[in-house]
């Protein structure tokens, strides 16, 4: 690795990760896999989908390894992802010159998105953080009386989430966090991920198709609820490189595009990612918490 990660950076992925480790291992007779290495097909079904999980997160560069000694003992595989921040330009909505920053976590799953078109005065900040979103006037608004200005936006909870969980290292998550409800096939050739989403976004099946290299190459998202046409989403990713000013072997896309209900809503280039766990937080103003419904 080109840049060492500071382990007090690094977070444990979920359990179901160290368990398909594990499963991986047994198949193998305990050989750690090639980066993208191809599944088995010939493998059970529950093998398969552990080795094409594991093949795609390690292409992404999510999963660190410790050996122990020379021999075939390996500690728990670990997630290098935890926070990131992107940043692009490209087409935003209406915005054919926008600069694009997006900062993410996935503990809590929270994303901020700031969309500065080129020439404009205003810019927008986008921000969501489990079941809270809110528009900001800048970055920290609401949180201390008389700095900015925090507007709740509730009914775009489930569309900025489905952001996070819908880029690469949200597909690698979600799908092992759904467990046996994921399931692989095969589509004119290429590997297919098919699972539910849970919580906020339950009711939403995602499909990610990866490319020979178990790379993420098309996200599809689809809701059980044809009213909710904002979640019918289609995500191309392309030209992966580690895109860090500090390398940390984290594989991100330089260009994506996305539709939702089959509009273009992003067309962009990427030009550096921070994929050394950022310091990053989102903390929920208080009048936003207020503007929540109830729970049930």
């Amino acid at each position: 690795m080109r840049a060492k990660i500071t382990q007090s950076k690094i977070w444990m992925l979920a359990a179901t990760l160290a368990l398909i480790s594990h499963s991986a291992f047994a198949q193998t007779g305990g050989a750690k896999p090639a980066s993208g290495a191809p599944a088995n097909p010939a493998s059970g079904d529950a093998a398969n989908r552990a080795n094409v999980l594991r093949a795609a997160a390690n292409a992404l560069g999510m999963i660190r390894w410790s050996d122990i000694g020379a021999g075939p003992v390996h500690l728990p595989a670990i997630d290098a992802v935890n926070t990131m921040r992107i940043r692009a330009t490209g087409t935003v909505d209406q915005s054919a010159d926008a600069d694009y920053r997006l900062d993410l976590a996935y503990n809590p799953p929270a994303l901020r998105v700031e969309i500065a078109p080129k020439g404009a005065a205003q810019h927008t900040i986008q921000t969501v953080r489990d079941k809270y979103a809110w528009n900001e006037s800048e970055i920290g608004a609401g949180l201390v009386p008389g700095k900015g200005t925090a507007t709740p936006a509730m009914a775009d909870v489930q569309q900025r989430l489905l952001q996070l969980w819908t880029l690469p290292y949200g597909v690698v998550k979600a799908s092992l966090a759904a467990g046996d409800k994921t399931t692989v096939s095969t589509e004119n050739g290429a590997t297919v991920i098919t699972f539910p989403l849970s919580g906020t976004l339950a009711g939403v099946t995602v499909k990610a198709t990866l490319d020979p290299k178990s790379l993420v190459t098309k996200v599809e998202t689809r809701p059980d609820n044809p009213a909710l046409s904002s979640l019918v989403t289609e995500t191309e990713y392309s030209d992966y490189a580690d895109h860090g000013e500090l390398l940390t072997d984290v594989k991100s896309p330089g260009h994506i595009v996305e539709k939702r209900a089959g509009r273009p809503v992003l067309d962009i280039r990427v030009k550096t990612v921070d994929a050394n766990n950022p310091y990053l937080v989102f903390p929920v103003p208080p009048n936003v918490k207020a503007a929540a419904p109830a729970a049930k």
